[in-house]
């Protein structure tokens, strides 16, 4: 049973789908119906207006009615739409069981307690038809769903079917047989008045030991189905002239509830009450499933009449289930498609639509209940051997096994699988071209191969686990527990990444594997191929499945119950289209979707992506297509426009929007005073231009701050914006205005603001201020008001301000303009945005390479992002790998700053404007840009009269980070100089890096260590002054090279304690000390050649101890009964360059070894080698000589090897760090670019597991140690 939705209330007697909205109406036993929305889990509505308990409910199929029957003997006909009821009809004396609206009928049928049938029609709301028989309560009546047939069930022990043939010819005008003619009423007449039946017993069906609680009527064929209290479901079956029972099906332990037949199935659907629901095969008449619950009865079924839905009603609410899954099985190729239909794997190619059976999935032996016989979950194909035809097929057979598949693609259609292997388990996964990953019962991973042979196994990382997901990589799974996907890889038995993501059900790869697309039941999660989350969305419905956009690989399409939707990395998401019913998508290909349905048929969408390709070129700036959509479509909505503004594109909404108010505020997003401007003057509304003064302040626009304050009568910040701008003519235009206006305090500011004295005191004598008028005119020196104001103070009665003027009294003035300032000036931008360009009418836009192909081993700005790493601010920071920099041509090359064909100006980190030129002297033209086609003197040259007013910032000189890169061709001077990309670039091309992470500390350290810090005065911030290793003497000027904090000396330091660590037996410090130092000797410069003799030393070390360890640990991990392994492993151990105090503990271990796994040739070579050491002579090692002696006496005597072993001490080899095996001197072997760890060539292009740093078997420089152009 799959639930998918349960509710909780009082008992739930009556139930009944709508046929074609997702709801079900329930009626309880405390007299209220429930309406539900099943798909969203919420309750639309309910009415209460029924006396105690309902117990039968329906909806009409086509009308918005809902019919119900109560204990209070009422049959009432609802209005959903409405929400109230519209009449009520009466007539019953006792109890009503069941209602039900006729399909094609004005009828509704209603069984009751009074031991009658009803037939109402509920368009006259009269009472048609009386249907008296039964002599016990009638418990259940049903219309045929075709047939002129009632179906009744009666606690007389009996179920009776009933004709209504003459019913429907005398009630209903216009049907067939319809009696509309003269000549035929006096028949109706004579029904009428002597009791004619209208509708009459066909058939009675006895058989039941006790009262019959429900009969239904199978829907196309001539069978009915009765469930009563002798615990027994019997099936019957009915022809013209009589009916007889066909057989009985026992199992339930208490009284039958209610029996119906499946709509879609041959199988019969019971449940009772000893709370169980069984289900039985009509064609074997057995049953084959059966739910419970722990303390509930159940009382009533529903099954919906178009898809695969049933409903139960119990003591405390109602379900809403399906048997089984109705997900098919299928796995999607690029150009077709396996999947499962009919218990036949058929292949379906999307381009011709050719469709055809290719093996026969049926066991033989196994019985397989009609109906319920899809019990394939997934399948899977072998992705990584397209060679042979590998399939594995998940089932839920014996609680989960699988079934490995070879076949062959020739379209018979009727043979079985070439060969078929099975086995238990809870999930099967395909790891590698000939291996697959199995999680049993037990929850352990087996590695099985295609002969079902069990090669490893091994315990989960999370003991929790309880599925296995295809990892898209050869050797890694997926492992999925509750709330978490663990990506484990099996060879190594290591974690590699975690995500947190709530029961992932299925998983999906895009094209070229760098995304994955984790889908749950609600939930769905975009990442990285190393499990790094990108976004997520959570949906309210179901999701059910998705595809990756074959032609867009960024585009994720999914689909919920309801609707097909996208998803971007980025997180952005939105509706592509609505469904009437579920789909399964195969694949999406542009404008086309291929999907499946739940009968398995293939069916094919088309849709708009408009919306979602705009977006993707949005967030990934393809600036070019963005504009091309924006003209080729109407797109342009709220939407959009909101969605624009809200990335930070408002310009780009502007182009194309119409509506003045949306172009203001776009304006006004983007600080496009000129567009702001004239919609305002089109809106002329006060809030418009309150905003465009407050955007136009902030930009220094006076001109237009002076406009919006004059529109917006503001004369306080009117005459402000005067007095700061010095405008003292219009300031007295402001004074007069205040005096027209009769503001006295506007006027009395103005004043303040143009240092009229005369007018001050006059409008504090006009208000009445004589003493403040008085004290004015006398402090500031106006005798001739003095003397005018003195005879009205003191007419007045006022007193006569005493004590002035003061002395030593200085006047205040306002400061007198001097520089009356214009608008702030705006930069010349000669380059243009795609935007700006197309806004301007300058033709089309020029084509932009968005290619994603990228030469195999360059770091682009992506990759350089998933480690971490952010520009620190270096002036150096570079776009491309591989510039066509000519380094013997001086000027010529690149002046234009773009990078070459490979390199687009969409690249992570932005364009590489370094013109290297020659080598040349400082001040020179070179990296710089100082010489005379300089792309900055170029970029903001002005020379036309257009652009006269125009302000030009002077030229910025070069920064000396920016020389740092140029004199330097060493990764740790560019990392210092703040540029991490073009040190990562020099790491690439010197000795093919492509791991950074463990370098980030070391990248950081170098940026650090190149700068002094100078704090500066309080809330400014501090000084960054450069350190320069070679200023000893002089300045160096434009040679000068970064100070160094990644030192020779420390890294022997850290050597000695990698060497007490080892011979301490501290093996992970001693590897962990061993990353260390191979992760800094790159970023590690040196003056002298003894210096760069001894880095390269350190580096030989390191790798053969690194190597060492790693040996040692496998011997660890090996169990005590492998022998031969454990004996080769100790003798490859002592095949490393180790000191010879180590190496005389390593020939220690393989002669102990050898000696006890009884290889006695191969102990005396190790204790002959052992003997043979100068430091065996000392005193301290005088045991162990003397335990070498009697191993080798041993050795000699018994003179034989127990076990075969790959290797010979005559032979010359070296040490295969992948696999630890040896490769013979002569044969094929490959480097690593940096460490020179030995590798067989299948090897090639790995990433070295001594170092993490480099790639295996790539041609390169080597390791650069010093900062000239020559290595050391």
């Amino acid at each position: 049973m799959l639930t998918k939705f349960e509710s909780k209330s009082n008992r739930v007697k009556g139930l009944s789908f709508h046929p074609v909205r997702p709801w079900i109406i329930t009626s309880l036993h405390n007299g209220v119906i429930q309406l539900w929305d099943y798909r969203m889990g919420t309750l639309l509505d309910r009415f209460d207006e029924h006396d105690g308990p309902v117990r039968g409910v329906d909806f009409h199929k086509t009308q918005p009615l809902i019919v119900s029957g109560g204990d209070d003997y009422k049959v009432k006909v609802w209005d959903y739409k409405l929400r109230r009821c519209l009449f009520t009809l009466l007539g019953h004396l006792d109890y009503i069981r069941t209602v039900q609206f006729h399909n094609e009928y004005p009828w509704i049928v209603s069984a009751s307690d009074d031991q009658t049938i009803r037939v109402w029609n509920w368009q006259s709301r009269t009472c048609i038809s009386v249907l008296t028989g039964h002599n016990h309560y009638v418990m259940c009546a049903a219309f045929h769903p075709k047939e002129d047939l009632i179906v009744s069930a009666s606690l007389d022990q009996t179920v009776r079917v009933w004709d209504t043939t003459g019913l429907r010819k005398k009630t209903v005008r216009g049907a067939p047989g319809a009696v509309d003619d003269a000549a035929n009423m006096v028949s109706r007449v004579n029904n009428d008045l002597f009791g004619g039946g209208d509708v009459v017993v066909k058939y009675v069906l006895e058989g039941h030991d006790r009262g019959v609680n429900w009969a239904s009527f199978h829907p196309t064929l001539p069978l009915v189905i009765s469930g009563a209290d002798d615990r027994q479901v019997k099936l019957w079956r009915m022809n013209d002239t009589k009916a007889w029972e066909v057989d009985t099906l026992r199992g339930h332990t208490n009284n039958v509830s209610c029996v119906i037949f499946h709509p879609k199935f041959e199988l019969i659907v019971s449940n009772s009450e000893d709370r169980s629901i069984r289900v039985w095969d009509i064609s074997k008449r057995l049953g084959v499933q059966t739910f419970r619950r722990e303390s509930d009865r159940f009382w009533i079924l529903a099954a919906h009449p178009e898809q695969n839905l049933l409903a139960a009603g119990h003591d405390s609410g109602m379900i809403v289930f399906k048997l089984e899954r109705e997900r098919p099985a299928y796995h999607a190729e690029e150009s077709h498609m396996f999947y499962v239909k009919d218990k036949y794997l058929r292949l379906h190619e999307f381009e011709s639509g050719r469709d055809l059976p290719l093996v026969s999935l049926r066991r033989a032996g196994v019985s397989q209940s009609n109906g319920l016989g899809n019990v394939i979950r997934t399948l899977q194909y072998n992705v990584f051997n397209p060679a042979e035809n590998n399939v594995l097929v998940l089932s839920d057979t014996d609680g989960g096994s699988y079934e490995l598949i070879t076949f062959s693609t020739e379209p018979n259609g009727q043979g079985d699988a070439q060969d078929v292997r099975r086995g238990p388990g809870l999930a099967a996964v395909f790891i590698a071209r000939n291996r697959f990953a199995v999680l049993d019962k037990s929850r352990q991973v087996l590695i099985k191969n295609f002969q079902n042979e069990v090669t490893k196994k091994m315990a989960p990382p999370n003991p929790n686990t309880d599925s296995l997901l295809f990892a898209g990589v050869s050797g890694r799974v997926i492992l999925r527990s509750e709330d978490k996907v663990t990506l484990f890889e099996q060879q190594s038995r290591r974690v590699i990444a975690e995500l947190q993501a709530p029961r992932i059900k299925y998983i999906f790869w895009n094209k070229d594997g760098s995304l994955v697309a984790l889908m749950g039941k609600h939930s769905l999660v975009v990442a990285t191929r190393n499990l790094e989350q990108q976004c997520a969305v959570t949906e309210t419905v179901r999701i059910k499945s998705g595809a990756w956009d074959t032609y867009n690989p960024r585009v994720f399409i999914y689909t919920t119950v309801n609707h097909v939707k996208y998803i971007l990395p980025s997180g952005d998401s939105g509706i592509v289209r609505t469904l009437d019913v579920p789909i399964y998508l195969t694949k999406c290909q542009g404008q086309t979707l291929h999907a499946l349905d739940r009968e398995g048929k293939t069916r094919t969408f088309q849709i708009d992506m408009t919306e979602a390709l705009f977006k993707l070129a949005l967030s990934e700036r393809r600036y070019g297509e963005v504009m091309r959509m924006v003209r080729g479509t109407k797109m342009c909505g709220q939407a959009i426009i909101a969605y624009l503004q809200q990335k930070g594109f408002p310009e780009v909404a502007l182009h194309f929007v119409k509506d003045n108010k949306t172009r203001f505020q776009l304006a006004l997003a983007c600080g496009n005073i000129e567009v702001a401007l004239n919609t305002s003057h089109e809106l002329d509304e006060d809030h418009c231009w309150h905003q465009l003064g407050l955007e136009a302040l902030r930009q220094g626009n006076h001109t237009v701050v002076e406009a919006a304050y004059q529109r917006t009568k503001n004369f306080e910040r009117l005459s402000f914006l005067y007095l700061l701008t010095g405008n003292t003519t219009k300031l007295r235009k402001m004074l007069k205005i205040a005096e027209m206006r009769k503001d006295t305090m506007a006027r009395f500011h103005n004043s303040l603001y143009l240092g009229e004295v005369r007018e001050r005191v006059l409008i504090l004598e006009q208000t009445g201020q004589l003493s403040l008028a008085y004290a004015c005119a006398l402090t500031h020196g106006l005798s001739e008001e003095v003397e005018r104001l003195l005879p009205l103070l003191e007419a007045s009665g006022v007193p006569v301000p005493a004590g002035l003027p003061i002395a030593g009294a200085q006047l205040l003035q306002p400061p007198t303009p001097i520089f009356r300032t214009d608008n702030w000036p705006l930069l010349a931008v000669t380059n243009k945005s795609a935007f700006e360009s197309w806004a301007g009418g300058e033709g089309t836009i020029p084509p932009e390479d968005y290619s994603d192909h990228k030469p195999s081993g360059i770091v682009t700005g992506a990759t350089m992002a998933s480690y971490g790493f952010e520009d620190m601010g270096g002036s150096s920071g570079g776009g491309g790998w591989e510039d066509d920099l000519d380094l013997d041509e001086g000027t010529g090359a690149r002046q234009d700053g773009r990078g070459d064909q490979h390199v687009g100006e969409d690249s992570g980190w932005g364009e590489d404007e370094l013109d290297l030129g020659e080598l040349a002297a400082p001040g020179g033209k070179g990296a710089s840009g100082t010489g005379q086609g300089d792309e900055c003197e170029k970029g903001f040259a002005v020379g036309d009269d257009a652009n006269a007013d125009i302000y030009v910032p002077p030229q910025a000189g070069t920064s000396c980070t920016a020389h740092w890169c140029e004199n330097s061709s060493h990764a740790a001077d560019h990392a210092a100089a703040g540029s991490f990309e073009t040190a990562m670039q020099l790491l690439n091309r010197q000795i093919a890096a492509v791991e950074f992470a463990p370098m980030r500390p070391l990248f950081t350290t170098a940026f650090t260590g190149a700068y002094s810090s100078l704090p500066c005065l309080p809330l400014v911030a501090s000084l960054r002054l450069p350190l320069q290793r070679n200023a000893q003497d002089k300045d160096p000027g434009t040679a000068s090279l970064p100070s160094q904090a990644n030192r020779l000396p420390p890294l022997i330091d850290d050597l000695k304690n990698a060497y007490k660590a080892f011979h301490a037996g501290k093996f992970v410090e001693a590897q962990a000390l061993l990353g260390g130092l191979l992760s800094a000797i790159p970023l590690v410069v040196v003056d002298s050649r003894a210096e760069s003799n001894e880095l390269k030393e350190l580096l030989d070390i390191c790798r053969e101890y690194k190597t060492a360890i790693r040996i040692k640990n496998a011997i660890a991990e090996l169990s005590s009964d492998q022998a031969v392994r454990q004996i080769e492993l100790s003798a490859y151990f002592t095949h490393c360059n180790l000191q010879p105090a180590h190496l005389l503990l390593a020939l220690r271990m393989a002669m102990v070894s050898a000696f006890k796994f009884q290889n006695y040739i191969t102990a005396a070579s190790f204790a002959h080698r052992l003997l043979e050491m100068p430091e065996m002579a000392s005193e301290k090692n005088a045991e162990l000589r003397l335990k070498a002696q009697k191993v080798l006496q041993k050795s000699e005597q018994m003179a034989r090897n127990e076990h075969a072993i790959e290797y010979d001490d005559r032979q010359a080899f070296v040490i295969d760090c992948r696999t630890l095996l040896p490769i013979p001197r002569g044969a094929p072997c490959l480097k690593c670019s940096y460490c020179g760890s030995s590798y067989t060539p299948e090897s090639k292009g790995v990433l070295c597991v001594t170092c993490g740093i480099s790639q295996v078997g790539l041609e390169t420089l080597g390791l650069v140690t010093s900062a000239g152009s020559g290595n050391l």
